[in-house]
């Protein structure tokens, strides 16, 4: 068996990760429909993407409609976020994009959602993403890691992601 006392890494201490703004997203949600209660788990919804906007340095396009998400509200207070959609960039190019990740809302802001904005600063809302693009202009997106931050309004999500450098 390998001794692992003393293996430490040599250049690991010194990469703190570092983040870049990629591009922003506006994404029309189209209202939840629940699919119940799944054995103790939480709630599982369902919304529809209606379009939307994406928005960065190297990159401008329109989201297509029907993508989905299926967030799990929790009985803790936590929504695991899944979602899919595609995005048309305007010069033509398609790309996937897979969201997942965690939003805590205080249970005293959380049936505040549904009608008014609520300061972002008063719950987590983050995301791991993966993207799919072609070989091209565009596969930066598909070689990188890439963080969210999210901002929840009534009809609108807005998410602005980051490269990990």
């Amino acid at each position: 068996m390998t001794d692992l006392s003393s293996a430490e890494p040599i250049w690991l201490k010194t990469m703190t990760p570092q983040l870049e703004f990629a591009f922003a997203t506006k994404v029309i949600v189209n209202p939840a429909r629940a699919l119940g209660n799944l054995h103790g788990s939480g709630t599982r919804l369902i919304m529809t993407v209606g379009g939307g906007t994406v928005e960065g340095p190297a990159i401008r396009g329109e989201i297509l409609p029907g993508g989905t998400e299926w967030p799990l509200v929790r009985p803790d207070g936590v929504d695991s976020i899944d979602a899919r959609y595609s995005f048309e960039t305007d010069d033509g190019t398609l790309v996937n994009i897979r969201n997942t990740g965690y939003r805590v809302i205080p249970k005293a802001l959380r049936d505040n959602l549904k009608g008014e904005v609520i300061d972002a600063s008063q719950y987590y809302f983050r995301t791991y993403s993966v993207l799919e693009a072609p070989i091209g202009k565009y596969d930066w997106l598909t070689r990188n890691v890439f963080v969210g931050f999210g901002e929840r309004h009534p009809e609108i999500l807005h998410l602005w992601y980051y490269k990990v450098l």
